[in-house]
């Protein structure tokens, strides 16, 4: 039965449709920022396409448990604002310096470092916003609620505290807990924050929640196994980005520690573990079953 249900949902139509809906929403909301250049700068990150994962992952969550997605859509766009942000920033000469991102030159290429700064720090302003005061059909706890997780993401608990790991961990010998707390916290936080966060805005029970913290976490760190995987058998033409950027930065990444057969079985073993913790909803959690294997299957 479980497998009629899977085979009969259209993934991809899913995919493309919640695509458009993001593209849509994110468009609608930047407004006039003044000056110019702050808002072409913003709108130049935040609009230059993407997978789109992370706001995709919320609006599929809070189907989940019954609610109107367009309900999370406010905070969906907040996530990737946050998300782009941290790309951004992540880009500068001082941090990944990065001159690619998503198959056009980085933002600091095109309004210089300080711009790029700036921009960064407006979206995820921006983000908060979003959640605040442009949410207005959903119930002001749940919004606290998010607003918390979105603070701890962004922070030393999250984003921060593991680009700031993975920059003092170059050149040097790192150990598999090291990277897991490094690949966790830089872009696992962010993707585990996209799926409570639409489930608490749609109510989720306390089952419910627990199930998706524990997809969540999983879908989390395969994510980055598989973009370690990516960067070594991948081209910058397909991924949009600078390939083989850890090689050169001397990182250590999954594939240099355990091999490239081995990373793979250890992303496929963690979506594994994603789809059991919500296969008691296996019905009305078809998207977020089929996108945990997405992140798996996917070429860039």
């Amino acid at each position: 039965m479980a497998e009629t249900v899977m085979s009969s949902f259209d993934f991809p139509a899913y995919l493309t449709k919640a695509r458009n809906r993001v593209e849509v929403a994110l468009d609608a909301a930047l407004g006039p920022e003044r000056p110019n250049q702050l808002r072409e700068a913003m709108r130049y990150s935040l609009l230059a396409g993407g997978k789109r994962l992370r706001p995709i992952l919320c609006l599929s969550a809070c189907e989940l448990t019954g609610e109107d997605s367009e309900k999370a859509m406010s905070t969906a766009v907040a996530i990737e604002m946050i998300h782009t942000m941290s790309l951004i920033h992540d880009d500068l000469p001082a941090m990944d310096n990065d001159d690619l991102r998503r198959g056009r030159p980085t933002n600091h290429k095109v309004y210089g470092d300080a711009i790029a700064i700036l921009a960064g720090d407006a979206l995820l302003t921006r983000a908060f916003e979003m959640v605040s005061l442009r949410s207005p059909e959903v119930p002001v706890e749940r919004l606290l609620k998010i607003i918390g997780e979105l603070s701890l993401v962004a922070g030393a608990p999250g984003l921060v505290g593991g680009q700031v790991e993975d920059l003092e961990c170059e050149g040097k010998e790192v150990d598999l807990d090291t990277l897991e707390f490094i690949h966790v916290h830089k872009t696992g936080a962010l993707l585990k924050a996209s799926v409570v966060c639409g489930a608490l805005i749609g109510g989720a029970e306390e089952k419910l929640l627990a199930a998706l913290r524990t997809y969540a976490n999983s879908i989390g760190l395969a994510f980055q196994i598989i973009d370690d995987v990516l960067d070594v058998t991948s081209s910058s033409d397909v991924l949009g980005k600078t390939a083989g950027k850890d090689l050169i930065a001397d990182k250590t990444t999954y594939p240099k520690l355990l091999g490239l057969d081995e990373s793979r079985k250890k992303a496929k073993e963690l979506i594994g573990k994603a789809k059991e913790a919500i296969k008691p909803w296996e019905g009305k959690a078809s998207p977020l079953l089929a996108l945990a294997d997405y992140i798996v299957s996917r070429d860039r």
